[in-house]
């Protein structure tokens, strides 16, 4: 009997392809996730993880604090019929059973009910914002894998290009319009007296230097990627442009403009203050090409002396 070296070659690469209907593992921080097949019915525990799976065009049957998700959030939007499971920082375990979830996708924080939740569905959990952390990689990585697990790894790397599309798109804006000399400043107002300012090892530090701008913020911030700091120290970066990110406290622009702090500071005498929608800070990879989009328009249209 001849034996045909072809068909043995074309058999032992066959031998190397998955097998439809096979179980594949992937690690993560809690472990490993198992799956036999892609999952349909899926949670979301914090928002980053709700974003990217809407980015796969997958919408959950739970998340976490859906009210909050609208208001600093807000893209990509959440379908109106998504159930709401509580808070980001106490999920109700019962509402989530409930949804009888094939997947539950979570973080670090909710390691104490990590036990919990895989009792009720595999779990696979990934941290974008911890100690040591880059950010926008550990994000771009929940959505490669998550796109994996979904079977959607083709949709991940079509959102990825786009957004790297995006970003070289309005740096040539700004390169073109000779505006990216000035350090910006990026902050979000706690109160009339105190602001939140994003620092270099956190996700907008992406956005900012994609720009080919520079952060007037040096300082490292917290592992979250900002620092809480009072409006005169906003005096140390004199040279530059303050972007202030909404939502904004009511009243905030009659407060500041009342403000010894605020009406000393170089850049408001120079009407070098810009407002932007929200974007937000703690997400996945979309707050980065939001918040390039959103500034880079609003350093076109210039800046003015106070919160317009």
């Amino acid at each position: 009997m001849s034996i045909n070296p072809k068909a043995i070659m074309l058999g032992a690469l066959l031998l190397l392809l998955p097998i439809a209907g096979m179980a594949q593992t992937w690690q993560h921080e809690g472990g490993t996730l198992t799956l036999d097949a892609p999952p349909e019915r899926i949670v979301a525990l914090n928002w980053a993880a709700t974003e990217s799976l809407l980015l796969l065009g997958i919408s959950p049957v739970g998340v976490a604090d859906k009210a909050g998700y609208a208001t600093w959030v807000q893209e990509p939007e959440l379908p109106e019929g998504v159930a709401n499971v509580g808070t980001r920082v106490a999920p109700s375990l019962e509402a989530i059973a409930e949804l009888k979830p094939d997947l539950i996708v979570t973080s670090t924080e909710m390691a104490p009910a990590a036990e919990l939740l895989e009792r009720i569905a595999p779990t696979y959990v990934i941290s974008v914002y911890k100690k040591g952390a880059r950010p926008y990689d550990k994000a771009r990585e929940m959505l490669t894998t998550l796109g994996e697990i979904t079977g959607r790894k083709d949709r991940a790397e079509a959102v990825l290009a786009d957004i790297e599309q995006t970003l070289n798109q309005q740096r040539k804006r700004l390169e073109q319009a000779g505006i990216t000399d000035k350090p910006v400043a990026l902050v979000n107002f706690l109160d009339d007296r105190h602001v939140r300012i994003y620092a270099p090892n956190g996700l907008f530090q992406t956005a900012v230097e994609s720009l080919g701008l520079t952060n007037a913020w040096s300082d490292p911030g917290n592992y979250w990627g900002f620092s809480a700091i009072g409006l005169e120290s906003v005096a140390d970066a004199s040279n530059s442009r303050i972007v202030v990110i909404e939502p904004l406290v009511p009243g905030l622009a009659d407060s500041l403009a009342n403000s010894p702090f605020w009406t000393y500071l170089p850049p408001v005498r120079d009407e070098e203050i810009y407002r932007i929608p929200a974007a937000w800070p703690f997400g996945g990879v979309y707050p980065v090409k939001r918040l390039a989009v959103a500034l880079t328009n609003a350093l076109m249209e210039g800046g003015s002396d106070n919160v317009r």
